[in-house]
C-alpha cells in the first residue's frame, strides 16, 4: 500500500487569527514521507505538486492530523482530502488510552527520540527566514511518527515515557493497512 506520513508547520498563530480553527492559519510548509518516493517537502506555492502524491496514496498517516493537518491542507486542495483514508496517530493512541498524548512522548517511549523543536519555535524560525530549520524541524517530525506507525504496525501497540517510566499501549492496527480504500486516482490539472 501507498502511504504518506505528512506534518504542516505554519507561518502564524492560533492568537494572530482569533480562534482554533485549523483552516484560519496559513500554511509555511508540508513535510510528507511518501513509501515510494521518500522524503519530500512543499512550501505553500508548491503544493499543487503534492496534490497529485495525495490523490495516489492509499492511506494518509499524520499525529493530530484529523483535527489540526486535514482541515488545515484542506483549504488550499481544490478537493476534498478527507475522501481518502487516512489515520490519526494521536486519536488511535486517545481512543485506546482514554487520553491524549504529545507526538514527543510516544517518540520518547516507542524510539528512544525527540523532537528537535516545537510549533511554536518553527513559526519564529519561520518568520526570522530561517526556512531550512522549518524543514528540518518538520521533516524530523514526519520521521518519528513515520516510525512509529512502523512499530504500531509490527507490534500492535507503542510506548510512552511519563513520570520516569516506560508504559505500553495497545492499538487495534488490524485495518490500519487494508486494501477497503482506494486511492482518488486523479488529479485536479495541476
Amino acid at each position: 500500500m501507498r502511504t504518506v506520513v505528512f506534518d504542516i508547520e505554519t507561518a502564524n498563530w492560533f492568537t494572530e487569527v482569533g480562534g482554533n480553527d485549523p483552516a484560519a492559519l496559513t500554511i509555511a510548509l508540508v513535510g510528507i514521507h511518501d513509501s515510494e518516493t521518500g522524503y519530500a517537502s512543499f512550501l505553500e506555492p508548491d503544493l499543487p505538486k503534492l496534490w497529485k502524491i495525495l490523490e495516489n496514496t492509499d492511506i494518509l498517516v499524520g499525529w493530530n492530523s484529523d483535527h489540526f493537518d486535514v482541515p488545515l491542507l484542506n483549504k488550499y486542495y481544490p478537493g476534498d482530502l478527507t475522501k481518502i483514508k487516512s489515520l490519526d496517530l494521536m486519536n488511535e493512541i486517545h481512543a485506546s488510552l482514554g487520553r491524549r498524548l504529545r507526538l514527543d512522548v510516544v517518540a520518547d517511549g516507542t524510539l528512544n527520540a525527540k523532537k528537535i523543536g516545537s510549533g511554536g519555535q518553527s513559526t519564529k524560525w519561520w518568520r526570522d527566514g530561517e526556512v531550512e530549520k522549518v524543514r528540518e524541524y518538520c521533516l524530523k517530525d514526519v520521521e518519528l511518527t513515520k516510525k512509529i506507525f512502523d512499530y504500531a504496525v509490527a507490534n500492535s501497540k507503542v510506548k510512552y515515557k511519563e513520570l520516569g517510566k516506560v508504559r505500553e499501549v495497545a492499538l487495534n492496527t488490524q485495518d490500519w493497512l487494508s486494501q477497503d480504500a482506494k486511492p482518488m486516482t486523479f488529479t485536479m490539472g495541476f
